[in-house]
C-alpha cells in the first residue's frame, strides 16, 4: 500500500499547463541547426517530418510525426481529460480511465525519440569546420515538454479516479439499505 499523493491536482495541472505552454514553441521553433561550408540550416520537427516524407522516407516521417507531434499532443489532452474528470467526479468508465492513464505513464520516455536522434547526430556529425550540428531552442523546449508530461503523469493519483466510483457505490448501498 502506498500512501496518497498530496497536492496531485494542483501540481499535474501546474506541469500539464507549462507543458502546453512549451509546446507551442517546441513545435515551431528550430530543433537542430546544421552547418556545413555551404551555409546554415535550421530544421523544425515538422520541417522534419516534410523532408523525410519528401525523401522516399514515409515509414520515419510518420514515426517521427508520431513520436514527435501526435504523441506529445496526445499526453496532454489525456492528462488534461483525467484531471478534468478526477475534479468534477466522474463515474465514467474508470477502468478505461485507469488504463488511459496507464498509457500515458508507459509511454513517456517514448516521446524523447527525436531528442535522442538529434543528440547522436550531434555526437556523430561532428566533422570540426566541415559539418557541425547544434540543438535548437525548439529541441530544448521539446525535451522539456517530455519531461513536464513525464512528472505530470508521476504526480497523478490514479486512484482519484476510483473515488467517485466508490462514493458512486456506497451512496447507491446507503439508498438500498433506507429503502428497505
Amino acid at each position: 500500500m502506498h500512501s496518497r499523493k498530496t497536492n496531485s491536482i494542483s501540481r499535474t495541472w501546474a506541469l500539464v499547463i507549462a507543458a502546453y505552454v512549451l509546446i507551442i514553441p517546441a513545435n515551431l521553433m528550430p530543433v537542430m541547426a546544421t552547418g556545413s561550408l555551404f551555409g546554415t540550416e535550421k530544421d523544425t520537427i515538422f520541417g522534419g517530418v516534410v523532408f523525410l516524407w519528401t525523401s522516399d522516407s514515409q515509414i520515419l516521417a510518420i514515426i517521427l510525426f508520431c513520436a514527435s507531434i501526435v504523441i506529445p499532443f496526445a499526453k496532454l489532452f489525456s492528462l488534461t481529460f483525467l484531471l478534468i474528470s478526477v475534479q468534477i467526479r466522474s463515474t465514467w468508465k474508470p477502468k478505461l480511465r485507469a488504463k488511459l492513464y496507464r498509457i500515458v505513464e508507459a509511454i513517456g520516455r517514448w516521446s524523447m525519440i527525436d531528442v535522442y536522434v538529434a543528440t547522436m547526430l550531434t555526437a556523430l556529425v561532428q566533422f570540426g569546420s566541415l559539418m557541425s550540428i547544434r540543438a535548437g531552442a525548439g529541441a530544448i523546449a521539446f525535451a522539456t515538454v517530455v519531461v513536464l508530461t513525464i512528472f505530470a503523469a508521476k504526480s497523478f493519483d490514479p486512484r482519484l479516479i476510483w473515488d467517485a466510483a466508490d462514493r458512486s457505490k456506497e451512496n447507491n448501498h446507503l439508498a438500498k439499505d433506507l429503502n428497505v
